[in-house]
């Protein structure tokens, strides 16, 4: 039997979000978050294709979001 650690280590990491450099959205988007106007630097959430015009306001949607789901989850 593998240790704990060992076995976490071989699980499949799936990506959340890319970081965009160098390319402005069309047609032109906002911030999901704080509505600000989307620059050439952004963070995309990939399962939702919302865009944030950094990360700061991609970690603090994520902060908001995750009691919200965890809520839902518990009620279903």
């Amino acid at each position: 039997m593998y240790p704990l650690c060992a076995r976490k280590e071989t699980q499949k990491r799936h990506m959340k979000f890319v970081v965009v450099n160098g390319r402005t959205p069309r047609p032109q988007s906002f911030c999901a978050l704080c509505c600000k106007s989307i620059g050439e630097s952004y963070v995309r959430e990939l399962t939702t294709r919302l865009s944030y015009c950094d990360d700061n306001c991609y970690a603090d949607n994520c902060k908001v979001a995750a009691p919200m789901l965890q809520k839902h989850a518990r009620a279903s």
